[in-house]
């Protein structure tokens, strides 16, 4: 046996920190909850949400999504397709715990709602399909939250539904995510019989009255169809905790009848160190299983002085920095997304780690190295929006009115300063131009779109060199779609949108050199800089690097930044295409320099054009994002499903039967799959679904490639 959790000799040192807690704190920063609700599209993340807002009494009447009533889903277009698109936040409180919820989209083309969300919880809730079990998206999630390091809690939701298979969905867990998941409860029947679940931790069953939505929750007897299960089921549940906790493993080794308040405790740092993910069972819709989960949030996922202090760098010393959870530590908070809002302006996302920020209170940006005074604080319930005076360390709220602040940026005191670790986000895989209508629309559409770029990191804007237009880069169709219904809509501008084109880059397929000299006279002055550059392919998805061959003193210190970012610039906009050029390292061998001459300028110059000169002579590609599609099929389709594969380039990976339906894995290139969705209705009489993420940049076969580039 492996013990990963050692017995918590800190907590009095934990107990110290929650003792330095402002006086005007309602609720004590060891029970704060920042929890996210994560899963792949339609396993019932909002549904669920609504239920947790309804049993805790933020709401009095429960949001459906399908009838468009959803409190979380407050956008017109999330309403009308009955998705979620942005990700919502809201407080509630249960059982004397301040639980702070993101409910976060499941579609992939809204996957950066899910990265930055993931950046500053401190747990999450994985629902997944009782039916559908692991899920493509399902999948992409949990490796978010796998990265980020965040405690989960998974919630086996549609347990009503015909074809649940509470069983079947723990195993996916083990097999498809790698997670430790253990059952805490077992399902009381399923599909149509599906009446409560048992909890494991107690030995009781629990049942939900439908005279009043499931708010009156029954104890009683385990079913005696179920006794035998419970009790194999429980001595999993203590032995898979006991195997990962020394402190457990002790009391277990002398009695195996381990008390119940041992094992939650155990449960609980098991949870929070991820070498445990306890799951749940139930039915959001059916108003079942909500209560106790929401008891499971309080009791097994973290406050934020359970998790490390958060780390970062100080802009005075370079050094990293840790700041502990406390109200009285310098205060260190991160924006995480921002929003516009026709109410209160500029809004910016904020999660505290340390300190206190204050309604009136002057903060810093390191970014940019400029201070900004808080107008207006908010506590935040989906489109609603509270006033307070002061967000405590662990709390998210909303700051209004900051205008140098953008997504990834950090909140802290000028005395006391400290950089934040930033947001990774995807680069976008499909573009399309754009233009208004009249020449009066065009400064309202720029306006809009650059609204939309600063809530929005994976959707960027840009001019075409050659054409003028205005192109849009975003995630998939439905992203962009969704950008164009809301310049419509939300901003009120008319707008021409033309077809969605695949968003290629560019690469090297060898190593290779190239030089440039730099020499002329601008205004008056001469400019002289010399460099050569070598480039060489970089592996798959590691992205672009920048060295300088440190063996010899090739230029002065002082030129390489305007080196670095004159080399930058030209990997921008590529030598094929004008496509920006990825995964592929460049490195500084050579230069000469002038004493009088020599100018940052003339450096940045000569490093775009020797790069422009070493990629032309490395063998140049392009490359297209090829996707990964799942598609669940009837047996009888299959056969057409994989013909019109191969016609659209597609690599199938698997094939394999699950319930009643075949799925079929499958790489397929982006610019092959527009209009998918209404060429697989057609193939299968519209019996088949699909999913679809971005999976990597592949190179575009020779044949195709002169057609794209129009050679």
């Amino acid at each position: 046996m492996t013990n990963v959790v050692k017995q918590q000799n800190n907590k009095a040192g934990k107990d110290s920190v929650a003792k330095r807690e402002a006086e005007g704190r309602e609720h004590a920063l060891s029970s704060v909850r920042n929890i996210g609700i994560i899963a792949h599209i339609d396993a019932g993340k909002t549904t669920t949400s609504e239920r947790i807002l309804y049993y805790s009494g933020k709401v009095h009447k429960i949001g459906e999504v399908h009838d468009g009533t959803a409190t979380m889903d407050w956008m017109i277009q999330e309403q009308e397709r009955g998705i979620t698109i942005t990700s919502a936040a809201t407080t509630c409180f249960w059982n004397d715990h301040q639980i702070n919820i993101i409910d976060t989209p499941g579609h992939v083309d809204f996957t950066v709602e899910v990265e930055r969300s993931l950046r500053v919880l401190d747990g999450a809730v994985g629902v997944l399909c009782a039916v559908g079990g692991v899920q493509p998206q399902s999948e992409t999630v949990w490796r978010q939250a796998t990265k980020y390091k965040v405690p989960r809690l998974a919630f086996v939701n549609k347990m009503d539904r015909m074809g649940a298979n509470f069983g079947r969905v723990l195993a996916q867990m083990r097999d498809k995510l790698n997670a430790p998941a253990v059952a805490v409860q077992l399902p009381i029947g399923a599909a149509e019989t599906f009446e409560g679940v048992v909890d494991l931790i107690k030995m009781r069953a629990i049942r939900f009255s439908e005279e009043n939505m499931g708010a009156e929750v029954q104890y009683s007897e385990i079913p005696a169809a179920l006794a035998v299960e419970a009790e194999v089921a429980r001595a999993e549940l203590v032995e898979k905790v006991a195997e990962v906790d020394e402190e457990l493993l002790e009391i277990y080794m002398e009695d195996a009848d381990v008390p119940e308040e041992v094992l939650v405790d155990a449960l609980r740092r098991a949870t929070i160190a991820n070498a445990i993910v306890p799951v749940f069972a139930g039915s959001s819709l059916k108003n079942k299983g909500v209560q106790p989960l929401l008891d499971a949030v309080a009791a097994f996922l973290p406050s934020p002085i359970d998790v490390p202090a958060v780390k970062g760098i100080s802009p005075k010393t370079e050094k990293e920095v840790e700041r502990e959870a406390s109200d009285f530590e310098p205060l260190s908070g991160l924006v995480f997304k921002m929003a516009s809002d026709k109410f209160v302006g500029k809004l910016a996302f904020v999660r505290i780690y340390a300190g206190q920020l204050k309604k009136g209170q002057n903060i810093y940006n390191p970014r940019t190295k400029k201070r900004e005074r808080i107008g207006r604080l908010l506590r935040l319930h989906a489109n609603h929006r509270e006033d307070i005076e002061v967000l405590y360390a662990g709390e998210i709220g909303g700051m209004v009115g900051q205008k140098q602040f953008t997504t990834g940026d950090t909140v802290c005191g000028e005395n006391d300063p400290i950089i934040l670790e930033r947001i990774e986000f995807p680069e976008p895989v499909i573009s399309m131009a754009i233009e208004p209508k009249t020449t009066a629309d065009k400064d309202a559409l720029v306006a809009a779109l650059q609204d939309m770029a600063d809530e929005d990191p994976t959707f960027h804007t840009s001019i075409h060199e050659e054409t003028g237009q205005t192109i849009i880069q975003g995630m998939g169709e439905l992203h962009l779609d969704i950008i164009k219904d809301r310049i419509l809509r939300e901003y009120k501008v008319q707008a021409n949108a033309g077809r969605p084109m695949v968003a290629y880059r560019e690469s090297v397929s060898a190593k290779g050199e190239g030089s440039f000299t730099f020499d002329r006279e601008i205004g008056g002055d001469s400019h002289f800089a010399s460099l050569t550059l070598a480039v060489e392919p970089n592996s798959a998805g590691a992205g672009n690097a920048i060295s300088f061959d440190v063996s010899t003193k090739i230029v002065p210190d002082e030129f390489r930044k305007a080196i670095s970012e004159g080399i930058a610039d030209a990997l921008m906009t590529g030598v094929l295409g004008n496509f920006a050029i990825i995964d592929t390292k460049v490195k500084v061998i050579g230069g000469q320099t002038r004493d009088t001459d020599s100018t940052e300028v003339a450096f940045r110059s000569a490093a775009v054009m020797a790069l422009r000169d070493a990629v032309s002579n490395s063998g140049p590609i392009l490359l297209e994002p090829v996707m990964l599609l799942e598609i669940e099929t009837p047996e009888e389709h299959v056969g057409d499903v994989l013909g019109d594969l191969n016609s659209r380039r597609g690599r199938v990976r698997e094939i394999k039967a699950t319930n009643d339906l075949q799925v079929v894995r499958a790489d397929v290139p982006l610019a092959a799959v527009f209009g998918y969705a209404t060429s697989l209705r057609s193939l299968t009489k519209g019996r088949a679904s699909y999913s679809m993420e971005p999976q990597a940049f592949e190179p575009v076969p020779p044949n195709m490639t002169d057609a794209i580039l129009n050679r």
